[in-house]
């Protein structure tokens, strides 16, 4: 009799430690799972930071017809913009933006921007200043003037600017 107990308490043990193992293996499972989410998520957050753009000055164009926005932003970034079909430019009268995307043809009443980096070589480089040239399909009509700049994970910009005199 004895033995059967001595053995029943050596299958418990063996049972518990097995079952200890495994939590123990899953709880570092997911520790390892958690610090690697978190990493992926702080590392968003660093490239977003180094995508930043700022606009400098905006105006209204009146020379040609109907009239268009000019925008020049400065990227203040630590990072190039090479690709400006994902930047997103909104400008119109305050409180009644239209969004335009970008067209390297963009010309007056289309409807879209085009965007001229400073050195024309088609990279938006950091501390570089581009002309963003935005071609609203109607005349252009307001006292006060918004403009925002979005930029795909990083920080964008807004400006308020009045009407030319």
């Amino acid at each position: 009799m004895g033995f059967s107990i001595t053995l029943s308490e050596l299958i418990i043990v063996v049972a518990s430690v097995v079952l200890a193992s495994g939590f123990s293996a899953y709880a570092i499972y997911s520790g390892n799972a958690l610090q690697s989410q978190v990493m992926q998520a702080v590392d968003t957050v660093k490239r977003g930071a180094n995508l930043h753009v700022e606009i400098v000055y905006a105006t209204v164009n009146e020379t040609t017809s109907p009239s268009h926005f000019v925008i020049y932003v400065k990227n203040v970034g630590h990072l190039p913009i090479t690709s400006f079909e994902h930047i997103d430019v909104y400008v119109g009268e305050y409180g009644r933006s239209l969004l335009y995307t970008y067209d390297p043809n963009a010309n007056t009443g289309s409807g879209r921007f085009r965007l001229i980096d400073a050195d024309g070589d088609g990279v938006w480089e950091p501390s570089e200043t581009a002309i963003i040239q935005a071609y609203p399909t109607r005349t252009v009509q307001g006292s006060l003037f918004e403009a925002r700049i979005v930029v795909p994970r990083g920080i964008g910009s807004s400006y308020l600017f009045p009407a030319p005199p």
